[in-house]
């Protein structure tokens, strides 16, 4: 029997504990051996949970305690969570994790730790919940040289911009049908601004290319501008809003962004909507390969956590390779210099547009014109970076809102 401490009580450890019990017989068939939760940490009390005996507020209990092999930190942020991480390995206990702001800030010195004590850092549910990422990315697309990964790695944003769609709701209005739904926190800034996404990225790369990405020296732009015009343009252009997070190697460098794109209808991505996320990896002998499913969510995160604890029983006496190199921020190419199709919504002329911009494709409005509303026109430029974009733009003519549209440039 294999017994474990589950450190945090919220969403996912509460749903972890549910997941361990439920499926506590098949569990013990894939795992080879019974795993037991022996203790529960949270500041918070809960007179009423059915696991009350289990709950410790002492955390050198569970590191003192010779019997817990496996710590489950699903405590998220990076205070606590990062102190107890690091005297869990430095006491010879594997953790599990899935805290994806821990991961792809201290990643490194915690795999590193580890690796020197001999047990294992796991963290499958740090990016795309339910969704099998990173073991096969680790393990199934091992034989490949990737050449990108990119994808819809946020559920509360997805939501967003589909209720937009679907129901004509402006930003602000969506927003808060997110929050009645519980897609959304009461303070949404890391997934509307973009850091979350920047986050799953950077772990993301960082396997994918061998060294650590940094989210603070990865330029990440969220979908606060996106207005309903945007939404209704990108339609009548074939075209639906995502926000993605994307990678690409370039030599030995890497090139790493967070940015709302135009997504055509034709891609796979396009119908990915709601709260549902979706990874492409692409690598040189297999090709794109693409992870869809529930991206958050109490049992689907859980789900990737027991995964991880499994996995972990099963090296709990070796351990499972997983890692990367320390990086710098000099590997990171601007993104300003990557070539794109552009959708850009301004009030200048039409005229003027393709006087500055030569060839483009106009936005048809519902009665079959160029122009919007207001006078505003809607056009995709040819493929150029962002300074020659910006440089155009700047010849008095103002974009009202830019996008990338993603393709193979």
């Amino acid at each position: 029997m294999i017994k474990v401490a589950v450190l945090g009580y919220g969403v996912v450890g509460s749903g972890v504990v549910s997941v361990l019990l439920r499926n506590k017989d098949r569990i013990r068939q894939n795992a080879g051996q019974e795993i037991e939760v022996k203790y529960i940490l949270d500041i918070k009390k809960f007179p009423e949970s059915s696991h009350k005996p289990l709950f410790t507020d002492s955390f050198d209990t569970i590191r003192n305690d010779p019997e817990i092999k496996i710590v489950v930190e699903v405590i998220g942020g990076t205070k606590a969570a990062l102190d107890y991480t690091r005297q869990s390995l430095e006491a010879g206990k594997s953790v599990v994790t899935s805290n994806k702001e821990l991961v792809a800030l201290y990643g490194n010195e915690l795999m590193n730790i580890a690796a020197e004590k001999g047990v294992n850092y796991l963290f499958e549910a740090s990016v795309g919940g339910a969704i099998p990422i990173i073991r096969p990315l680790v393990q199934c697309m091992t034989a490949n040289i990737i050449g990108e990964i990119y994808g819809i790695l946020n559920g509360t944003t997805n939501y967003i911009l589909t209720d937009m769609e679907k129901s004509g709701s402006d930003f602000n209005a969506a927003l808060t049908e997110a929050q009645k739904k519980g897609y959304a926190e009461s303070d949404p800034t890391a997934d509307i601004e973009g850091h979350d996404t920047c986050r799953k990225i950077c772990i993301l790369s960082s396997i994918a290319f061998g060294s650590h990405v940094h989210p603070e020296h990865v330029q990440t732009e969220g979908i606060k501008g996106i207005t309903i015009k945007d939404i209704q343009n990108a339609k009548a252009l074939g075209y639906k809003v995502k926000l993605l997070g994307r990678s690409r190697s370039v030599g030995d460098k890497v090139l790493a962004f967070v940015a709302p794109h135009l997504v055509s209808d034709h891609s796979v991505l396009s119908g990915v909507d709601d709260v549902m996320n979706a990874v492409v990896i692409r690598g040189n002998a297999a090709g794109d390969v693409v992870f869809c499913g529930a991206g958050a969510g109490k049992l689907p995160t859980a789900s990737a956590v027991v995964a991880d604890i499994i996995d972990a029983v099963r090296h709990v006496h070796a351990r499972r390779w997983i890692g990367w190199s320390a990086g710098t921020a000099d590997m990171l190419i601007d993104p300003e210099f990557m070539e794109s199709a552009w959708y850009i919504r301004t009030d200048a002329t039409r005229d003027k547009v393709m006087r500055e911009f030569g060839s483009v494709i106009f936005a048809e409005n519902h009665n079959g014109g160029n122009a919007n509303d207001g006078g505003e026109i809607s056009f995709i430029s040819t493929v150029i970076n962002k300074r020659t974009l910006q440089d155009l733009l700047s010849r008095d003519i103002t974009a009202l809102s830019k996008f990338r549209i993603l393709g193979d440039y």
